[in-house]
């Protein structure tokens, strides 16, 4: 039988053998249920064990922050610094934390940073509260209850820097009681890390992209929710159009009963209608490709599918949702642009 992810250990270093460093769309593809929330960090040569500590933790606290509000229960719709909504917010986190597992100031710190767009002042909590309190964070976002970073290790790095990369992960799983994957280049002089068989099953596919965007960190869409950046701006023009009720965003769904499920950045259900976001990674030609094998299940089953971009979105949201709004309204007319079996269409 076939590894899962939900089989891979959440409370140390494991180098998963057979992964491809940029294999990553596997985020794209819903996980087990009971698998870990998944992050994937793109490391460095670090000098110290203090250093791979401190960009592990500014990437994690940055997804935290992009994930805000999923994580803060009842602070839904309070946006901007101004009068009472600061202290609002802190209030809601220190009451979290009273009756739940996490740190009240600490999460009121986080959520107040979310507000402001940057949390300045978390060098006033231990690394120690920093790894728990931020691990735990990105599983309850997920719905999980464990997480994991996978680790992509750069080639050509020194015995002194593959063993100061993996101490600090040592570190961080050991404080943060989270899984650290190290995938990428192999270790040369670090001989005491289990290793483990990468999980390949059709809801764990992994593509890796020609070009890679190593820049950020990556994490996998919330089910429900729209994505930071783009997919947010389009939901903030969509929410307010009474025709586009009964959008879901980045929710597994299965084509047929017997189908693998398969995550779509946006989709009406009763009128079959995909929108996808693409980011620049989308241009590679193995993503590409991808893409069209996908587009080409989902018009099997009768839906239709338009793509933009991410700069199509930013660039002019309000040009987006018209061309999505007679995309869907064709749907529902039964017109010529709202057949069954609608072509895949890209957006000019």
């Amino acid at each position: 039988m076939l590894p899962s992810w939900a089989d891979m250990p959440t409370d140390r270093v494991v180098r998963v053998a057979g992964l491809r460093p940029e294999a990553i769309s596997l985020l794209a593809k819903p996980l087990p249920a009971n698998a870990p929330a998944i992050v994937i960090h793109y490391a460095h040569a670090f000098p110290a064990k203090a250093d791979v500590v401190t960009a592990v933790l500014a990437e994690l606290e940055a997804v935290v922050i992009s994930l805000f509000p999923a994580w803060l229960p009842g602070v839904e719709g309070i946006t901007g610094t101004g009068g009472a909504t600061v202290p609002a917010v802190r209030a809601l986190a220190i009451r979290l934390g009273s009756s739940t597992h996490h740190f009240g100031p600490f999460l009121a710190d986080l959520a107040e940073g979310a507000l402001r767009g940057s949390v300045t002042e978390q060098a006033r909590f231990a690394p120690e509260v920093r790894v728990s309190g931020l691990a735990r964070l990105v599983a309850d976002s997920f719905g999980r209850s464990r997480m994991a970073v996978l680790v992509d290790v750069p080639g050509g790095l020194t015995p002194s820097a593959e063993q100061t990369l993996v101490s600090g992960c040592e570190w961080l799983a050991d404080r943060g009681r989270l899984g650290i994957w190290l995938t990428g280049a192999q270790l040369a002089t670090v001989d005491w890390v289990e290793d483990r068989s990468a999980p390949v099953s059709p809801s764990a596919l992994v593509i890796p992209p020609e070009d890679p965007d190593k820049s950020d960190t990556k994490f996998p869409a919330i089910a429900g929710k729209p994505r930071p950046g783009a997919e947010s701006m389009l939901e903030s023009a969509l929410e307010r159009r009474a025709w586009a009720a009964g959008r879901a965003w980045n929710q597994p769904h299965r084509l047929h009963a017997l189908a693998n499920p398969i995550v779509v950045d946006l989709l009406w259900t009763q009128e079959r209608c995909v929108i996808e976001v693409d980011g620049p990674e989308h241009r590679a030609e193995s993503k590409f490709e991808a893409d069209h094998r996908r587009d080409v299940q989902l018009h099997l089953a009768g839906y239709a599918v338009l793509r933009f971009t991410n700069a199509q979105v930013l660039a002019d949201v309000e040009a987006v949702v018209y061309q999505i709004e007679q995309f869907v309204q064709g749907r529902r007319l039964g017109t010529s642009e709202g057949r069954p079996h609608g072509e895949r269409t890209v957006a000019p």
